[in-house]
């Protein structure tokens, strides 16, 4: 794939020290990191190699990928491999897409008490998925959930919300059976808001109890007690939105979706539309209107495209991908063993690919650009260094 004219690391080259200087005391540890780690990326800073055309001598330059999940050049490899292992997992039943999102407000308490209030989301729509389930006069069985946070729309504004990947169905209470939801229905969504609100209001209040959350600004007053109580039953009173779209059609279009959405980033350098001294434009959905009309371009300024691009770094060790009930780490491999069993299809052969240092999968032949015949690596060179005799034909991404 070719690279695109216009990265965000070229928008945080140019303009990311003067952001800095002028946000001084007001950055965090974990963003400069992401913003040192983006330019570096795939430049001389980080080192790399040298490979070389058995065929047709050709060379090229190729440095070294930061690895950095927020990265928008980084994500392609890490998310194949996390697909390879999600693979083996997919059961032979309709999947469906479940979205849990929270009111603006406490989106907006959730940018100072990110590890807490991204945390509460998993968990408390986690737990309405799973108690509504096991109601038999819903479906009755315990599910497997993968949830997948993301925090921005389209815009890169700030709007945490979970999505959700369900099998429609599940292994009876007592382990003896599957247990299919009804044909091209889940679970009813007015049900799953209502426990979903309730559930993460409660947690809320508590970790504010606990003295977890962190209040500044116009939300500064919340650091009281009665202030807080009274602010978070006005939150209480509108319908929380969670949106069940129609099933997957198989479990193909399920690895596809999940390519889309798993290791995603706030914004993908292909919707990079220009960029200067003073402007960034870039392409965007608005979801408020329809089709055609939605696919737009916003223009904002580059201290303000970093500053948006930068409210979307997790917390360090934050997992953004998280599985529960069936799929939960601990029994993961036994449980989903029992309901290929129980759906009477024989267990997948795990090919599981193993991959090189570089994220290549073992004995691939990366093709020369010019002929098509196989590249290999004839100089390393460390960071901050160049090889000893750069090449003369093309430099790579």
């Amino acid at each position: 794939m070719p690279r695109p004219l216009l990265e965000v690391a070229d928008i945080l080259r140019e303009h990311g020290a003067t952001w800095r200087s002028a946000n001084a005391g007001h950055v965090s540890l974990a963003q400069l990191k992401v913003m040192s780690a983006i330019q570096a990326c795939r430049t001389a800073a980080l080192g790399g190699h040298v490979e070389q055309c058995q065929d047709c001598r050709h060379t090229q330059i190729a440095y070294n990928s930061c690895r950095n999940r927020h990265c928008p050049k980084c994500q392609g490899n890490t998310a194949r491999d996390w697909l390879e292992a999600r693979q083996a997992e997919l059961l032979p039943v309709p999947y469906y897409h479940v979205v849990f999102t929270v009111p603006a407000e406490i989106a907006d308490i959730a940018c100072h008490n990110k590890s807490v209030v991204y945390d509460l989301l998993f968990k408390a729509s986690a737990e309405t998925v799973l108690t509504i389930a096991a109601e038999p006069k819903h479906i009755g069985a315990k599910l497997g959930i993968t949830s997948v946070l993301h925090t921005w729309g389209s815009a890169m504004t700030h709007h945490p919300h979970i999505h959700m990947i369900v099998p429609g169905g599940g292994i009876s209470m007592d382990g003896t059976r599957w247990i299919s939801c009804k044909p091209g229905f889940f679970l009813p969504v007015r049900v799953l808001s209502r426990l979903f609100r309730k559930l993460f209001t409660a947690r809320l209040q508590a970790a504010h109890m606990a003295g977890r959350l962190s209040f500044f600004g116009k939300h500064a007053n919340l650091a009281n007690t009665r202030a807080f109580t009274a602010w978070l039953d006005t939150s209480r009173k509108p319908e929380w939105v969670v949106y069940a779209k129609r099933p997957f059609a198989g479990p193909e279009a399920v690895l596809a979706y999940l390519s889309r959405y798993t290791h995603r980033v706030a914004i993908a350098n292909s919707r990079l539309v220009s960029a200067d001294k003073n402007s960034v434009t870039f392409r965007y959905k608005d979801y408020r209107t329809k089709n055609r009309e939605r696919h737009k371009t916003m223009t904002i300024k580059p201290h303000e495209f970093i500053r948006r691009f930068l409210i979307h770094v997790l917390p360090s060790r934050f997992h953004r991908i998280r599985h529960y009930g069936l799929f939960a780490n601990g029994n993961r491999v036994a449980n989903i063993a029992r309901a290929r069993e129980l759906l009477d299809v024989p267990a997948l052969q795990d090919d599981t690919k193993a991959h090189t240092q570089d994220n290549e999968p073992a004995g691939y032949v990366k093709p020369c650009p010019c002929c098509g015949g196989e590249l290999i690596i004839i100089e390393t060179f460390e960071r901050r260094t160049q090889p000893r005799a750069p090449p003369q034909q093309g430099v790579g991404p």
